[in-house]
């Protein structure tokens, strides 16, 4: 078996965690803008990730603070996948990938940075965009300002959701 090192994400994993829930302080603060949260709905929001692995990753949270996949609501989770498609929809309107991952990282041995709150990533992807920069030289390339994604993408979101 090969192994594929990304020690660049040594120093997220090893950082302390800060107490409380950061995905339920965010909902109580009235900046979206500054927290980067995209849209807010009845049961879950978008917001984009703070340390994506691509340009325009995103999360749909449900606003709920809940860790247990099983416990979601059926109007929980209409909303999460409803909004999920909503953001495929704008993320091809503004970046026109090739394609993407969606998934959810469960508890803390199945990847969740923050495991104590559910939360859905949908990473959009390129033909080759996992190359030698990740791999080799330990550094993800982003091309896109943090701050001029979320004006485009927010942009494009809200032409979706109001057609």
């Amino acid at each position: 078996m090969n192994n594929l090192w990304a020690s660049w994400r040594l120093n997220y994993v090893s950082t302390p965690k800060e107490e409380g829930c950061i995905f339920c302080e965010f909902l109580k603060q009235d900046n979206d803008k500054k927290n980067k949260i995209l849209q807010r709905g009845k049961y879950a929001y978008i917001i984009m990730n703070a340390y994506p692995y691509s340009n325009g990753h995103l999360m749909v949270i449900p606003k709920r603070h809940i860790s247990d996949f099983t416990l979601l609501t059926a109007e929980e989770s209409c909303e999460i996948m409803i909004l999920g498609q909503k953001v495929v929809e704008a993320l091809k309107l503004t970046y026109n990938p090739h394609g993407f991952n969606i998934g959810w990282n469960i508890g803390e041995a199945g990847g969740a940075g923050i495991a104590s709150h559910l939360h859905m990533h949908i990473v959009p992807r390129w033909l080759g965009d996992t190359n030698f920069m990740s791999t080799i030289g330990e550094v993800r390339v982003i091309p896109e300002e943090f701050d001029i994604s979320y004006e485009k993408i927010k942009s494009n979101l809200e032409k979706i959701l109001n057609e």
